[in-house]
C-alpha cells in the first residue's frame, strides 16, 4: 500500500506539470501540437518582419528589412540570407548615403528606433549588410511546452544566426528582467579558433538570459555549447527545448528548462526554492542588495510568462560574440575590434576578406529552417 501511495503521489505531481501550457493566453490541450510551421510559403499572417538598423543592442552590422533577396522559402525551406547594402542602394551608399526605414503603411513601419535604428546618414557609416529577422509577436506566443526546430546553420565569415524567444509582455521589466530563451546561436566562420576550440560552424550555443536590469545578467550559469564535426552548417539538426512550470513538490525535480540537440541533452536548469534570483545571487551574477523583480512570482520567473518565436541572421557586432582574440584560420583576420569607435566602417573596409566567403557559400550563406513545432505539456 505504501508503494502504491508513492506511485499515486508521483503521478499526481507529474500531472501538475502538465495541462499548464497557454497559447495566446488560452489554456492548451495537454500533448497537443499547438504550432507547426513547415514553410510551404512565407506566411505573413504568422511572421512579421522587423525593419531596423538598431543592431540588436549589440551594434551589429546588418539592416533588417522585408525583402525576398534576404528572406524567402524554397522547396519548403525558409532561407534568411545576407546581402550587401550597396547591392540595393548603389556604390558608395554605405559611406555617403542616407537610409530611412520609416514607411507609409503599417507593414513598412520601422520596428525599432533604438540606437538610431530608423534613420542614418549625414556622413555616418550605414550598416553595410542586409538580412532579415522574423517573429511571431503578433500571431503566436506560449508559456511552457516542448519546442523543436529543424535547421541548418549558415556558412560565411562573421555571420551570426539565431533561433530564439522573447517575452510577449515584459512582465518583469526591460531586458533582461523578463528573460530571453536562445534555442540556438552559431557563427558562420569555418575555423574560428579560440583556446584550441573551433567556435565557428562546429559550435552551437543554447542560453537563457535573465537578471534584474542591465548590465546584471545571469546567463553565465545558464549557457551551454555543443561541438559537432562536421559543423552545424553541413546538415540539418533538431534544436530542442523542454520548458515546464513550477511544481510544488520537493521530492521530484520536475520544474526546469532543458535544452537538447538531436535528442541529446546539452544543459538544463532547475532552480531551487529561491528561483532564478537565488541562483543569480549565489553565482555572483548580481548582488542581493538589488531589488528582486520576481519576488511576487513563481520560482520559474522570469520564465513563467508567454514568449514568442524569432528567427534571424545577424552580422558581426561589438558585444564580443566574435572575440577579438579568436583566430580566423584559413581566412582573413577579424577586421574590427569590439572597442572600435567605427566598427561598421572597419568591417566594411575589410570586405575583401569576408565577402568572398559569402559568395562561395551561395545559398548556404543562409540560415535554413525546415520546420518549427511546439507542443503543449
Amino acid at each position: 500500500m505504501k508503494l502504491l501511495s508513492i506511485v499515486v503521489v508521483a503521478w499526481a505531481v507529474i500531472g501538475s506539470a502538465y495541462g499548464q501550457t497557454t497559447v495566446n493566453g488560452v489554456l492548451a490541450t495537454p500533448g497537443a501540437l499547438v504550432f507547426e510551421e513547415n514553410f510551404d510559403k512565407l506566411d505573413f499572417t504568422v511572421w512579421q518582419h522587423e525593419k531596423t538598423m538598431s543592431g540588436g543592442g549589440n551594434w551589429e552590422f546588418q539592416v533588417y528589412d522585408n525583402s525576398r533577396s534576404n528572406s524567402f522559402t524554397k522547396d519548403s525551406i525558409l532561407h534568411i540570407k545576407p546581402t550587401l547594402t550597396e547591392d540595393r542602394y548603389g556604390a558608395g551608399f554605405v559611406n555617403t548615403g542616407t537610409l530611412d526605414l520609416n514607411g507609409g503603411s503599417p507593414a513598412d513601419e520601422c520596428t525599432n528606433p533604438s540606437f538610431f535604428g530608423c534613420q542614418r546618414g549625414g556622413g555616418n557609416t550605414i550598416n553595410p549588410a542586409m538580412a532579415a529577422r522574423i517573429r511571431t509577436v503578433n500571431s503566436f506566443s506560449f508559456k511552457y511546452g516542448r519546442v523543436e526546430v529543424n535547421a541548418k546553420m549558415p556558412t560565411g565569415d562573421w555571420l551570426w544566426p539565431a533561433i530564439w524567444m522573447l517575452p510577449r509582455h515584459n512582465a518583469y521589466g526591460t531586458w533582461p528582467a523578463s528573460g530571453e530563451i536562445d534555442l540556438v546561436e552559431s557563427r558562420g566562420n569555418l575555423r574560428l579558433m579560440q583556446n584550441g576550440v573551433n567556435i565557428g560552424v562546429e559550435q552551437a550555443g543554447q542560453t537563457l538570459h535573465w537578471g534584474p536590469y542591465w548590465p546584471y545578467n545571469g546567463y553565465g550559469t545558464t549557457a551551454w555549447t555543443k561541438s559537432s564535426t562536421p559543423g552545424y552548417n553541413s546538415a540539418f539538426h533538431r534544436y530542442q527545448l523542454e520548458w515546464t512550470p513550477e511544481v510544488h513538490q520537493h521530492l521530484l525535480s520536475l520544474d526546469y528548462l532543458k535544452f537538447s540537440i538531436d535528442d541529446v541533452e546539452t544543459g538544463r536548469i532547475a532552480p531551487g526554492a529561491g528561483g532564478f534570483w537565488e541562483l543569480g545571487v549565489s553565482s555572483g551574477a548580481f548582488s542581493g542588495d538589488i531589488e528582486n523583480p520576481w519576488r511576487f512570482a513563481s520560482k520559474m520567473a522570469p520564465f513563467d510568462e508567454e514568449f514568442y518565436l524569432i528567427i534571424n541572421l545577424a552580422v558581426g557586432g561589438t558585444n564580443g560574440f566574435f572575440p577579438d582574440d579568436a583566430v580566423n584560420e584559413g581566412g582573413a583576420p577579424k577586421p574590427w575590434t569590439s572597442s572600435s569607435g567605427n566598427a561598421l566602417g572597419d568591417f566594411w573596409n575589410g570586405r575583401s576578406g569576408w565577402y568572398p566567403t559569402w559568395q562561395a557559400a551561395g545559398e548556404d550563406a543562409a540560415i535554413q529552417v525546415d520546420y518549427v513545432r511546439v507542443w503543449a505539456l
